[in-house]
């Protein structure tokens, strides 16, 4: 199913410095309070949904107190957030996939596409490209955090579908309904994990070269700077070189 992926390797970087600067702590309490609204409660117990988000939320460093005020605020407004989910194509014929959650359509949806089009990418039709696409939970594991074996051993025991090597760490994919699962299982085995969610994974990846991986990651990059963009996924990749060249970008 899965396979290495150079870009995956810079997207890892990249989440980690948004991680530093605090980037997805707003989105995350966006999500804090769809979750919490459409699972109808602010238990994670009793609310799946929650506590996927939860995870996220520990996993990014959101402080208890942020999300207990979130929790609390969703429970008690009357504010709500739609999703919204956007479908194009990039340079190359590349595949996009934008999620967002919005207080706004009118004003989410032309930004997205004002972004599409500034930047060489097409807003495509409800479909378009999402069958590209396949939901699985995602598990990021550093090397330095377990060996390989055993991550092999306790991860498709629970119920993953692969591992797989991505040179610097770990990638762990399993079915959504297996998510859980799987988590607990690593938690359990005492393998951290710096990235547990549930992603949008291509069936397969289209590889370009440097100047229009450039091109794409601006888009990218532009597009997760929205406010209300939560998630964007793509089917591209570069060669290990033009890799090496984005990286030295992030």
């Amino acid at each position: 199913m899965a396979r290495h992926s150079h870009w995956a390797n810079i997207q890892h970087k990249k989440e980690a410095k948004d991680k530093k600067k605090g980037k997805i702590l707003s989105k995350l309490v966006k999500q804090i309070h769809t979750a919490v609204k459409e699972g109808g409660s602010g238990k994670p117990d009793e609310n799946p949904r929650l506590r996927l988000v939860l995870e996220k939320c520990r996993l990014a460093n959101l402080t208890k107190d942020t999300v207990k005020k979130s929790i609390d605020k969703a429970l008690g407004g009357n504010v709500g957030y739609e999703n919204q989910t956007y479908e194009g194509y990039a340079h190359d014929g590349v595949a996009i996939v934008v999620e967002c959650l919005t207080d706004n359509g009118q004003r989410t949806g032309p930004e997205i596409r004002y972004i599409f089009d500034r930047n060489g990418g097409k807003i495509g039709k409800q479909g378009s490209v999402t069958h590209m696409f396949q939901r699985k939970g995602v598990f990021q594991v550093e090397k330095d955090q377990a060996d390989e074996e055993k991550l092999m051993d306790v991860a498709l025991e629970a119920g993953a579908e692969d591992v797989v090597d991505q040179d610097t760490f770990f990638e762990v994919y399993s079915d959504p309904n297996s998510f859980l699962t799987v988590g607990e299982a690593l938690e359990k085995a005492g393998i951290e994990t710096q990235l547990s969610e549930l992603q949008l994974i291509p069936d397969n990846r289209i590889e370009v070269g440097l100047e229009s991986a450039q091109k794409i990651s601006k888009l990218i990059d532009l597009l997760e700077e929205n406010e209300d963009v939560q998630n964007v996924y793509t089917n591209f990749d570069v060669s290990a070189e033009a890799a090496a060249q984005l990286e030295a970008e992030v």
